[in-house]
């Protein structure tokens, strides 16, 4: 008999919990509400808005909602058909349809939302981030009907949402720039020209665009041409605009960002600095406030500049400047976005402002109610972004799929959980992966880093693939904890890519002894009755299991003994003394192993003396060549096709683009050779493992 243990990465001998959950049962959940990490602070005589609707989905539209709770607004709520059932949609006062699933035709569609916000009388709209929240058109719109837009007005999305208006406007503001072309790039001849002007290598990015998305990395003119054609691609996808600009890449930088507000009376304040150096092609995944990098003079100097950016607009609401800052703490102006950032729980924690309120408040016309030097840097928070992806492929490539099991680790002290999700959610090829932001906030860094390491242990997701394995190594790593860390550090550190956690000798044996003690506990379960008077025929007398269990590449011999509640086990010729409650139906499940308690979740096979040594008769799997083939890496949907069957192709050439989540991906040739057949085309959705093309 096998039986299976999802275990994880070790935590460290400080009072932690370990995570399990054995496939044979099915473990409870309990849904608790996210803890607010910011001010709840508010009047109930300053007027805002009677109703609001949220122009957005997923954890962002949960964040709007629970702040107008607060308020006392009401919230209108949009979907699309297979968002119908979204947490979003249930916390809303109201909820309606906007079209199906492509965003194109729902969340981007102005016409049916606008048609919405009529139907319910809305006041007002906030955008949230991503899709429309920097969209000019769309708030010149709102305001042509009379609707408050929760955000700046047109003139400072226009200036500031297009990268190459804002350079410039950066640059007459007396705003450190990066030297670049300041046009619009008008095709692949243009964009390799400009490239060698400048020098490379050079960063090409959508005019247009934000997130991480319609930006590449381009060293020569090859990589030049292919990032033009991706990047417009991207943006118009993503934005509907495809122009792209040119910049100098600094090479090895950190990604700090100023967090500003400001109202309509002239007044501006920078709420202080997010360190956002960790990411994966381009896309943050782990952010903190402050940063470890600057010194009080840098961030002043950051932070006027920002301000004096956002005056020069005249900027209303809540925005983020980012800057590229070099190893001298030399600083350079990225961009501006003209929105919420994903990022601003950890700038709310340190502050104790809760920045949705405070741009509700600037929408309806009040004035700041606080001053510069009002504004603090208390303790220290980090931010996890948890995606639904799987971190062993590129840092992370989509997984789609139902929670099937899920937890936030909010009993914990000083946790927040940002999400739009719970248990049974699907998470589909359509939208952003983003299962949740987790932050934790401590008074210094080294107690937020701990909070953070034990809420990963103790967050439960089964269904999809996900990036806990990856945050976890992060934090804990001796560079990131140190504060030696820059754009680059997940190449640097992962030179060959993730591999997950590397297993002590120590942890090896806990984590074996924990494994066969759960074994050997559900085993006893299986064995009593409860609720019935039958007895066995005969009374088992067994003390001793001898187990194997498979991790990794290897095979383990395992004795286990029961000694009254706990179990002595016997691995390596070392004995352990493993004690818990062993209670099998809750997925968090506290053990102490010789007087330590562990966090832990991997994966693993336990089986019994007999079934390991049959097990060695069975035929094993036979590796697929797929030098001839090429397959799917991720769920998404077929963009383009390049070849034909009977075409040649080379190593390395572009075989088809597949889109997932929003980014493409090039799928490539392994291999010289002729194509015999070709299973998809441009249109078609593909799930991971699908097969696209052969060749002879």
């Amino acid at each position: 008999m096998a039986a299976a243990l999802c275990w994880g990465a070790v935590g460290s001998p400080r009072g932690l919990r370990a995570l399990m959950r054995c496939e044979m049962q099915c473990a409870r959940w309990c849904l608790i509400t996210s803890r607010k990490l910011y001010s709840s602070l508010y009047d109930p005589n300053e007027k805002t808005f009677e109703k609001l609707l949220i122009a957005n989905r997923g954890e962002i539209a949960c964040r709007v909602i629970k702040t107008c709770k607060k308020m006392g607004i009401k919230t209108v709520a949009i979907h699309s058909d297979v968002d119908a059932n979204a947490v979003h949609v249930k916390m809303a006062d109201e909820a309606v349809c906007v079209g199906p699933a492509p965003t194109s035709k729902s969340y981007l569609n102005m016409d049916a939302i606008m048609e919405v916000i009529k139907k319910t009388r809305a006041q007002a709209v906030h955008p949230g981030y991503g899709f429309l929240s920097e969209n000019k058109e769309f708030a010149r719109r709102l305001a042509s009907e009379g609707v408050t837009f929760i955000g700046p007005d047109t003139h400072a999305i226009q200036a500031m949402g297009d990268k190459i208006e804002s350079k410039l406007l950066a640059k007459n503001a007396k705003v450190n720039t990066i030297p670049g072309f300041d046009g619009v790039v008008k095709d692949a001849d243009e964009a390799v020209r400009i490239a060698r002007e400048i020098g490379y290598p050079v960063m090409i990015k959508a005019s247009a665009g934000g997130g991480g998305k319609g930006m590449r990395i381009a060293w020569d003119d090859e990589e030049t041409r292919e990032g033009f054609r991706f990047s417009s691609q991207e943006a118009a996808s993503s934005f509907g605009d495809d122009r792209l600009l040119i910049e100098k890449f600094i090479d090895n930088p950190r990604h700090i960002e100023i967090q500003v507000l400001a109202d309509k009376h002239g007044n501006a304040l920078w709420l202080n600095e997010r360190e956002c150096s960790i990411q994966r092609r381009n896309q943050k995944v782990v952010e903190e406030a402050p940063s470890t990098f600057l010194d009080p003079e840098t961030r002043r100097a950051m932070g006027e500049q920002a301000v004096a950016l956002a005056k020069a607009v005249k900027y209303s609401s809540a925005g983020t400047v980012e800057f590229l800052v070099d190893s001298s703490k030399n600083f350079y102006f990225l961009e501006m976005n003209t929105r919420l950032q994903v990022e601003h729980p950890v700038t709310e924690c340190i502050t104790g402002l809760d920045l949705v309120q405070e741009m509700i408040r600037v929408a309806k016309g009040y004035p700041l109610r606080h001053k510069q030097a009002d504004i603090p840097i208390n303790g220290w928070a980090v931010e996890c972004r948890v995606y639904a992806e799987d971190p062993y492929k590129s840092f992370g490539l989509p997984s789609i799929g139902k929670l099937s099991q899920y937890q936030e680790p909010l009993h914990l002290p000083s946790v927040r959980v940002d999400s739009g999700i719970q248990q049974g959610s699907d998470i589909s090829i359509y939208y952003d992966p983003m299962i949740s932001k987790l932050i934790t906030y401590g008074s210094n860094r080294a107690e937020a880093l701990k909070r953070m390491e034990e809420a990963l242990d103790n967050y439960v997701i089964r269904g999809v693939a996900h990036n806990i394995s990856l945050l976890r190594e992060v934090i804990i790593h001796p560079r990131f904890v140190q504060g030696d860390i820059s754009t680059k550090f997940l190449p640097e550190v992962y030179p060959d890519g993730f591999k997950g956690h590397k297993l002590t000798d120590l942890e090896r044996r806990e984590l074996l002894a924990t494994a066969a003690s759960l074994y050997v506990t559900e085993q006893l379960r299986s064995q009593r009755f409860l609720g019935t008077q039958r007895i066995p025929i005969a009374k088992s007398k067994r003390s001793r299991w001898e187990l194997s269990v498979r991790l990794g590449d290897g095979v383990y011999p395992v004795a286990v003994s029961k000694e009254s509640s706990s179990f002595s086990v016997e691995v390596d010729g070392m004995k352990l003394n493993v004690t818990s409650e062993w209670n099998l139906a809750s997925p968090l499940l506290s053990v102490t192993i010789d007087g330590t308690q562990r966090t832990i979740q991997y994966k693993l096979q336990i089986l019994t003396k007999v079934a390991a040594e049959l097990s060695k008769y069975m035929p094993e799997k036979i590796a697929e060549d797929t030098s001839s083939i090429l397959r799917s890496p991720m769920p998404g949907a077929v963009v383009a096709v390049s070849v034909k069957p009977g075409d040649m192709v080379s190593e390395g050439q572009e075989i088809c683009v597949i889109e997932a989540m929003k980014m493409q991906n090039s799928m490539i040739a392994a291999k010289t050779g002729k194509v015999k057949a070709v299973h998809c085309k441009a249109g078609d959705t593909v799930g991971e493992g699908d097969l696209l093309v052969e060749l002879e």
